[in-house]
């Protein structure tokens, strides 16, 4: 394993958009709704390691019995569904959201002292050079180490050495693994964690089916959690190859995804994601959430959201439309992406590695909250009288009418 150079100072902390309080939000669900983004994104997590946090969102499904009931697949992904769950008016309604993020998973233990972890997950290079880190041992105690060398070149996932502070005698092969990172906070509206991505979307899914539970025509609504998406989606194309879900289900994938304050600023609402890198998502799904976005606008202007492509990574709509199945994404604007500071200007040579809590701002988690809901509520609701039915084709329509004449016909 190559050698790593010695560290330089932190780069200066980026300004986030200050955004509107969301309306008519009680004090009490706020601060239920930020309890849980706090322990959820804290929660140590790696691909194919996500116990911690399954073990989480099952005790919180067992707390709301009888009203709603869990299973797993063969995966070891989660099927979160209410008690009264039925498909009979309408195809079923599921909000997705992955258990894990990039972190390290020991690989062996020498002489209770050197840790040997892979790293599962994209961070660049860089950001191991004598990075501090924290392993987690069976009991939950963290243990620290330091980063001494880095292997990329090894497959499937990168390899570290690291020193441990002290002899750790607790820890063993499979233990999870992360960077060593000051306890989750909020601070002028920013929420600072471990793992927004996608934490902070589990957290919002569990307390947007949390708040639909006492609505009795909401029972087509769905959440289903997977494993491994940070090394290929891997839960998700579980669930699309093996039908794990009605062929006829709409898919509402939920992401963190790296803000661009040109573009797609924290502060200015949660974001209906048309694409990414690989694809386009489903166009009738994606122009169907966007519509109820601007209805809730139009009738609340304290809600903000907005529509980007963010095609800077992948998501797991992308997966699930490959195999025919109708799916989009809702994302939040993340900041320090995979903890990763000042990326392009790391990239670029202009400033060092450091990684970093992950961060959002904190409105946009209540907006996606509140979205999740309004589509829940809004997307079999049949069109009001004089309402079309699909609004961009009813848009085509107008505009051949008014200016037909122009190229004659």
């Amino acid at each position: 394993m190559q050698g790593l150079k010695k560290k330089q100072k932190n780069p200066p902390k980026p300004t986030v958009a200050k955004p509107l309080a969301a309306k008519g939000l009680s004090a009490r669900l706020r601060a239920r709704r930020e309890k849980l983004l706090r322990e959820v994104t804290a929660l140590p997590t790696a691909a194919g390691r996500e116990d911690r946090v399954i073990a989480y969102v099952e005790a919180w499904v067992k707390a709301l019995a009888p009203r709603a009931n869990f299973t797993r697949d063969a995966y070891g992904n989660l099927h979160i569904h209410r008690a009264d769950d039925s498909t009979k008016v309408a195809s079923s309604l599921y909000v997705t959201a992955h258990l894990d993020h990039p972190a390290f998973v020991v690989r062996e233990i020498k002489d209770s002292r050197f840790a040997v972890l892979e790293f599962r997950g994209g961070v660049n290079d860089p950001y191991f050079d004598r990075a501090k880190i924290e392993i987690i041992d069976a009991k939950g105690r963290a243990h620290r180490a330091s980063i001494t060398a880095l292997d990329a070149t090894i497959k499937p996932f990168k390899t570290v050495a690291a020193t441990l502070t002290r002899r750790a005698p607790s820890i063993a092969a499979g233990d999870v693994a992360r960077w060593l990172l000051p306890a989750p906070r909020v601070a002028r509206g920013v929420f600072y964690t471990h793992a927004c991505d996608d934490l902070a979307a589990v957290a919002a899914a569990m307390c947007a089916f949390e708040e639909t539970l006492s609505n009795p025509a909401l029972t087509n609504l769905r959440v289903l959690f997977t494993r491994s998406e940070e090394i290929g989606f891997i839960g998700a194309l579980g669930v699309a190859r093996d039908g794990l879900v009605a062929k006829d289900a709409r898919l509402v994938c939920l992401e963190n995804s790296r803000s661009f304050p040109h573009d797609s600023p924290m502060g200015a609402g949660p974001i209906v994601r048309v694409g990414d890198r690989i694809t386009v998502f489903s166009p009738a799904l994606t122009n169907r959430i966007s519509h109820i976005a601007s209805e809730v606008a139009k009738a609340d202007p304290t809600f903000k959201f907005q529509r980007k492509l963010m095609p800077g990574g992948a998501c797991e709509a992308s997966a699930f439309a490959n195999y025919g199945f109708l799916s989009t994404c809702l994302c939040l604007p993340l900041g320090n992406y995979h903890n990763m500071q000042d990326i392009d200007a790391v990239a670029a040579g202009k400033r060092p590695a450091r990684v970093g809590p992950e961060y959002i701002a904190i409105e946009d988690y209540h907006g996606l909250i509140r979205l999740i809901i309004e589509v829940a509520h809004r997307i079999d609701r049949p069109p009001a009288e004089g309402e079309p039915a699909d609004h961009v084709h009813a848009l085509m329509e107008r505009l051949w009418t008014m200016h037909r004449s122009i190229v004659g016909g």
